[in-house]
């Protein structure tokens, strides 16, 4: 911590009195903001310098959470690591699930039928508009407004009723195979969730009454954290935090998966880059993955959840195991080996809630990956907090933190 001496000239004194601030040499301050703080939303800590109440300088800390996720998948088969990546983006653990999946697939040059990319298509929309939604509302708490909770937290227990009807469980879902998913939907299924898209949009309505137009809010976030495009693209961000700033890219529409293309739907953009439009950008794609979600119901393809033809990736059905010896062997060589996906190696990434989540998959054959590499989109965003915080006050923390909206569970893999 460095100590100079404050020194003021007879010129300070006199840009003083006509109203500009004098230029002071004085002492900094080193301050430590987390790893166990609510402003970091997670073991995120941050090494300030502080010139008064502004940041000179900052250092995000990572790696409090560390798992080992990547080196635990070299020594399970293909669908054990499944739960893992429930644990990464824990607020969108059904989007994780397909990501991780489609690569090993892509791997395999394995094709899953139109129902199963269907299924997936609602579970990653699902999962998008239940992460936005506690993000909104987390975001609007940590700008005063704690009623925007109440509202976006109401509606994401009912998401959580939905996945727990169609994966058995809430928050940790381990549902998609490779090559396939757990189970077909439940009867009655798609109707409960057309429901649940009637209801959440006037609910949205009135966030954007609530917070949109508030003065209080606008005053924390309009200006506040801007990014440009450039440093935008030179830090890696991606999703709603890159498109804030007026770069027009989603993996759905430039690199359309699971038949995106398909569907007729907006990616907003924003124009100042700041945490007001990082906002606004989420709230806009819960209305499109609304649109997403209501277009792949309208055309719900019938067929099989899985690919039959994938005997040495696909478990048999239940079944079939019981009365079939062939189908019992083939049931016990998945479960004890894995499912066989030939040597090779391949990347993929698809557009999660956070912004591109990549899969880099390395394989010698057989049934357990050699090497597997995660790209983070949270870990990427955080990366320009060390360009994006100084010069901003103490009080603009917590509001600029919130607009990334990040979790730490892929952060530290």
């Amino acid at each position: 911590m460095a100590t100079t001496t404050k020194e003021i000239s007879i010129g300070d004194l006199g840009a003083r009195s006509h109203g500009a601030e004098p230029t002071l040499q004085g002492e900094t301050m080193a301050l430590n903001v987390g790893p166990s703080h609510p402003t970091t939303h997670g073991v995120l800590r941050l090494k300030m310098e502080l010139d008064g109440d502004i940041v000179k300088s900052c250092d995000p800390v990572l790696g409090y959470l560390h798992r080992g996720d990547e080196k635990i998948a070299e020594n399970m088969t293909y669908n054990q690591f499944v739960p893992y990546t429930d644990r990464l983006d824990y607020l969108a653990p059904l989007a994780n699930n397909v990501a991780y999946a489609m690569a090993v697939e892509k791997l395999a040059a394995l094709e899953v039928p139109d129902r199963c990319q269907a299924i997936r298509v609602l579970c990653c929309e699902l999962a998008r508009i239940s992460s936005h939604l506690l993000g909104i509302g987390v975001y609007g708490m940590d700008a005063g407004a704690w009623t925007v909770f109440m509202y976006t937290f109401t509606e994401r227990e009912k998401l959580y009723t939905l996945f727990e009807e169609l994966t058995g469980a809430r928050f940790t879902t381990s549902y998609t195979r490779i090559g396939g998913v757990a189970r077909d939907i439940p009867d009655g299924w798609l109707g409960r969730v057309l429901e649940f898209c009637k209801g959440v949009l006037p609910v949205l309505d009135q966030v954007d009454k609530l917070l949109t137009r508030n003065r209080i809010f606008m005053d924390r976030t309009v200006g506040v954290g801007a990014i440009s495009k450039e440093d935008a693209i030179t830090y890696g961000l991606t999703g709603p935090n890159l498109r804030a700033c007026g770069v027009d890219l989603d993996l759905r529409k430039d690199k359309p998966y699971l038949g995106y293309e398909k569907f007729d739907f907006e990616v907003p953009v924003g124009t100042a880059g700041d945490c007001y439009d990082r906002y606004l950008m989420r709230a806009e794609e819960v209305r499109q993955s609304v649109s997403i979600i209501r277009q792949c119901i309208d055309q719900f393809p019938e067929g099989s959840y899985y690919a039959e033809d994938a005997k040495k990736i696909f478990a048999p059905q239940k079944a079939k195991v019981l009365t079939s010896m062939e189908e019992l062997i083939q049931n016990f060589m998945i479960v004890t080996e894995g499912p066989q996906i030939p040597a090779g190696e391949v990347y993929f990434e698809a557009e999660n809630p956070k912004g591109a989540l990549g899969f880099f998959i390395v394989s010698k054959g057989g049934g357990v990956p050699y090497r597997l590499k995660i790209r983070g989109p949270s870990f990427c965003n955080l990366s320009i907090l060390e360009k994006m915080i100084p010069g901003h006050y103490m009080t603009d923390i917590t509001v600029i933190l919130g607009s990334l909206d990040f979790v730490m569970g892929e952060c530290d893999r």
